[in-house]
């Protein structure tokens, strides 16, 4: 027998469905942030079984690292785009441990992304984290640290300067934008550890790479990369 309390969720979700942020369907029972066509149809890249991936190229003659993933290839104008804008501006932060989840599942299997001990989200300025509220590098980090049985370590990477949005700018622009914009707060606790460096997107990678060489900087540190979707 059904609850007065069950009719009236099903009343309430009638009249204001939750939406997948994805495809913009309504979300029906058992389904979570995201529907069950758009777990399994988004653009996966499947790079945790490609080790000279197009995301590990991006680095290759800048910095050293170990291994690099995208979850899903950004398309604009695409249903990931679409999911990306209601997490980072519409204050969907659940969205990122969901797609933690889904991407830590898939680098469990690769062997590299087993010694990861701690996993280091790229950091917002306190003036835009104050703005949005979360920095939505450090949720997607959450969600792949239940996989990876890794830590996840959210002050000791920082960002020391607040730069100008990087979307318009060239990859040499969006390279000199980021000099010494990042600093190690304890690097001794960092010092020969294996780290998984996190963003949200990966477009020319200059985010990445200004983080990496700081963090290359810590004696016996090995850094692997991971994000949630490649821009194409």
């Amino acid at each position: 027998m059904k609850l007065p309390g069950g009719y009236l969720a099903d009343f309430v979700s009638l009249l204001f469905p939750e939406l997948c942020p994805a495809c913009n369907a309504s979300l029906v029972a058992n389904e979570h942030i995201i529907c069950s066509d758009c777990r399994y149809n988004l653009p996966y890249t499947d790079f945790h079984l490609q080790a000279d991936n197009i995301v590990a190229q991006q680095f290759y003659g800048k910095i050293k690292v170990e291994a690099a993933y995208a979850l899903y290839y950004f398309n604009k104008g695409g249903n990931v785009q679409n999911m990306m804008h209601h997490f980072k501006y519409s204050g969907m932060h659940k969205i990122g441990k969901v797609l933690g989840g889904i991407a830590g599942s898939q680098l469990a299997q690769n062997t590299i992304f087993n010694t990861i001990d701690y996993i280091i989200p790229v950091p917002l300025h306190k003036s835009r984290l104050r703005k949005r509220g979360y920095n939505q590098s450090a949720c997607f980090a959450d969600g792949l640290a239940e996989k990876l049985n890794a830590g996840v370590e959210i002050d000791n990477l920082v960002r020391v300067v607040a730069t100008d949005t990087q979307t318009h700018k060239s990859r040499f622009a969006r390279f000199q934008n980021m000099q010494q914009v990042f600093s190690i707060a304890n690097p001794e606790k960092l010092a020969g550890k294996h780290i998984l460096l996190v963003d949200d997107i990966i477009t020319t990678g200059s985010t990445l790479e200004a983080c990496g060489m700081e963090l290359l900087k810590v004696p016996g540190l090995t850094l692997s990369i991971a994000t949630i979707a490649y821009a194409v």
